[in-house]
């Protein structure tokens, strides 16, 4: 495909790159779930005799930002300075998220320390670039009255200057009804735009939003019934559209690639181009955070999606939670006619 500019065509890829530089003047907010990912990684080269488990001798150990922190983690290497807006603990995990945060040169002032609730924290176990079994510590409560009122005060107070807000749903309480009516309220009838990484139980919070970013299984859920072939596909775009007045939905299918459904009726169906994947941890995270620097960029749906599927392309080539820098997506996107 061919985009002209003026009297002169342009090359699709040229595009898309010059529009991937403008990401560093983009104003983003993230809000949601705050995750810290730690990583196990180690060896298998027997069998437990106590139980029929591998036992894995420990090699090293990572921590990286999970959850919101990696939404913003991924549009930050991607140029744009985010502001993040979540909660956390009063103990060590909570903790490190902000050292991590500052060490990329991030606020933290967003980040809330909520007493007696702990930092979710995922600890992935890693043998042989696969994962072995995972555990999880955290709370799926709704945040105290007095830590949503923090959180609100500190959404309201970051909108000014602010051209796209992304909320980052993993189900852990900080994303309910009282957030997004209160995000509905300040937005009001402005352009900022609003994309939503969703978590099954919640769409009916979603309401209205520019996009929606569910994989097959979670739209399936929402719609009530399987999205197995092309058929059962378009019924779960056009229903999510109708039903949540959304501008567009953006359905994630795994090796299928990715299709957009737009408000207009248009439907584009983009196909994977990751050259091998190690690890889907945290490609969902890449997928909003991409399209949404997209749309505030300036760039349509469509164009949007097609980077935020190169994007994502890249990071499930990885094992652990990974990140696109610009470079990198920019040469992906090189030569692109569309």
């Amino acid at each position: 495909m061919r985009h002209m500019k003026g009297n002169q065509e342009t090359n699709y890829g040229e595009t898309l790159k010059r529009h991937i530089d403008r990401f560093p003047d983009v104003g983003v907010l993230v809000i949601g779930d705050i995750i810290l990912d730690k990583y196990i990684w180690g060896d298998v080269n027997r069998i437990s005799p106590e139980a029929p488990v591998p036992v894995v001798e420990i090699r090293h150990e990572t921590r990286m930002l999970g959850g919101a922190a990696n939404v913003i983690r991924n549009m930050a290497t991607l140029g744009a300075r985010p502001i993040l807006c979540g909660v956390v603990g009063d103990d060590r995990a909570g903790q490190e998220i902000k050292t991590k945060l500052q060490g990329m040169g991030l606020a933290a002032d967003g980040v809330v320390t909520e007493p007696g609730r702990p930092t979710s924290v995922k600890t992935r176990v890693i043998a042989h670039n696969q994962q072995v079994v995972r555990f999880d510590k955290e709370s799926t409560r709704r945040p105290g009255s007095e830590t949503m009122e923090r959180l609100l005060s500190f959404m309201e107070g970051r909108l000014s200057g602010i051209q796209a807000v992304v909320v980052s749903d993993y189900g852990k309480g900080c994303i309910n009804g009282e957030l997004m009516t209160r995000l509905r309220e300040l937005i009001g009838r402005s352009r900022v735009i609003v994309g939503v990484d969703p978590k099954t139980g919640n769409f009916e919070h979603y309401r209205g939003v520019d996009v929606i970013t569910p994989n097959h299984f979670e739209a399936g859920t929402y719609c009530g019934f399987p999205i197995v072939d092309e058929g059962s596909l378009l019924r779960a775009g056009r229903k999510m559209l109708e039903t949540l007045d959304c501008r567009s939905v953006l359905i994630t299918r795994g090796k299928d690639g990715m299709s957009l459904f737009e408000r207009d009726g248009a439907v584009h169906h983009i196909p994977t181009v990751a050259r091998k994947v190690f690890d889907v941890t945290g490609a969902g995270d890449t997928v909003i955070g991409t399209f949404c620097l997209g749309l505030a960029s300036g760039l349509d749906l469509r164009s949007s999606a097609v980077i935020s599927n190169y994007a994502a392309g890249i990071v499930v080539g990885e094992v652990g939670t990974s990140a696109v820098a610009a470079r990198d997506l920019k040469r992906a996107v090189n030569g692109l006619t569309g």
